[in-house]
């Protein structure tokens, strides 16, 4: 996912942006599942307002088309094992030859260099070496990943802010550069808390379930009903808290008299929370803590996000077209620019939808793209 999200997000941001696909099948999360109409859900979502040209890089005319496309871009994007854009001719410095502005991302699971370059890399192998999953889940259980693709997610949002980064020094300088980025160390980069701890004191941080790191009380509680979430990172926020519950007397309790000492003893607190908490419902403490200003928030479903009153009110989601589908539900783009806003122009493509128009652009006639189709170098 890291070079399809991290594309995204330049696109969302107003770039022209050419999905290169192999004609054979393409994308491979176009055969994930569930599907519309044939199509991939989950793929006319991670890759709306992109075009798609699919071309089998394999062969040489192929490779040509793209180093023509290269030629008159302003960013590449891929998102293959170090060393196979070298091995197709396509590889950052042959492009640069032509095009010496070109901004290169190059996203892996480790790395361009180092012991582990050449190893395959996926999400969850980043989260494990990357230590999120020894964090991650209840004390004393098995190990848990971060439920969505953390460590790709956040790799293609450091290739997306490195690129703009690259083309705003390719202003000053008219020179492009190669950026080199990878789940691995975007995994790492995560651990502000864990390492602020490791380096203090050598202790090896483990995981905490939904509990802070640092901050105490600042967790999901049980309620007759479930759970819901708390957080009180101020002396003033811990008076209130404890008002709402009727605790005063553990604002004068040694266990607690600090954030540290109520960290160091968070189980106990925590305990004594909940006996308390167990008596209402998650509404009844949601609504009372709002009501002190103390941050809190209910555990949401997906089913309950999608259909959440702050994100209509905010028209964050949107629908965009599709040439069999019709419209179709997208998630927006966090990015709230207020003089240039975000694009929703359109669902992902259909595999080639664009082939022919973006050959023309590279001067390609309709009797050579369709040559170029029936030898399946395109699609």
């Amino acid at each position: 996912m890291a070079g399809p999200f991290c594309a995204m997000q330049l696109a969302d941001l107003g770039a022209d942006v050419v999905k290169v696909e192999n004609p054979a099948g393409g994308d491979n999360v176009r055969l994930t599942a569930p599907f519309l109409d044939g199509e991939s859900s989950n793929f006319i979502r991670l890759n709306r307002n992109k075009r798609s040209l699919a071309l089998d890089l394999k062969l040489p005319e192929g490779a040509a088309i793209f180093r023509r496309l290269a030629d008159r871009a302003d960013v590449v994007i891929e998102n293959l094992r170090p060393g196979t854009m070298g091995r197709l001719g396509l590889d950052y410095p042959r492009l640069r030859e032509s095009n010496p502005g070109l901004v290169y991302v190059a996203a892996s699971g480790w790395g361009q260099t180092g012991p582990y370059s050449k190893l395959a890399g996926l999400d969850i192998m980043a989260q494990a070496m990357s230590g999120l999953m020894s964090i991650t889940g209840e004390p004393g259980g098995g190990p848990v990943k971060v439920g969505v693709p953390v460590c790709d997610l956040v790799c293609a949002l450091y290739g997306a802010l490195a690129a703009v980064s690259a083309l705003r020094a390719r202003e000053r300088d008219g020179q492009g550069q190669f950026i080199d980025v990878s789940l691995f160390e975007a995994g790492v980069s995560l651990a502000v808390w864990e390492a602020g701890r490791y380096f203090a004191t050598g202790e090896v941080p483990g995981p905490l379930g939904s509990a802070h790191q640092s901050t105490a009380p600042y967790q999901a509680f049980r309620a007759s009903d479930g759970y819901f979430t708390a957080g009180v990172p101020s002396p003033v926020l811990w008076t209130a808290f404890l008002g709402v519950l009727g605790l005063r007397e553990l604002e004068f309790d040694p266990r607690f008299a600090t954030n540290a000492d109520r960290h160091a003893n968070r189980a106990e607190l925590a305990s004594l929370i909940e006996a308390v908490t167990a008596g209402q419902d998650r509404a009844h403490w949601i609504a009372a803590f709002q009501a002190a200003g103390v941050p809190c928030g209910a555990i949401q479903t997906y089913d309950q996000v999608f259909e959440d009153p702050q994100l209509k009110a905010r028209e964050f989601f949107w629908d965009g077209p599709h040439p069999t589908l019709g419209e179709v539900r997208q998630i927006g783009s966090p990015m709230r620019l207020a003089a240039t806003p975000t694009r929703r122009d359109a669902a992902g493509p259909r595999l080639g939808q664009h082939s022919a128009e973006v050959l023309a652009e590279l001067g390609y006639g309709l009797a050579q793209y369709e040559e170029l189709r029936d030898r399946a170098v395109t699609a």
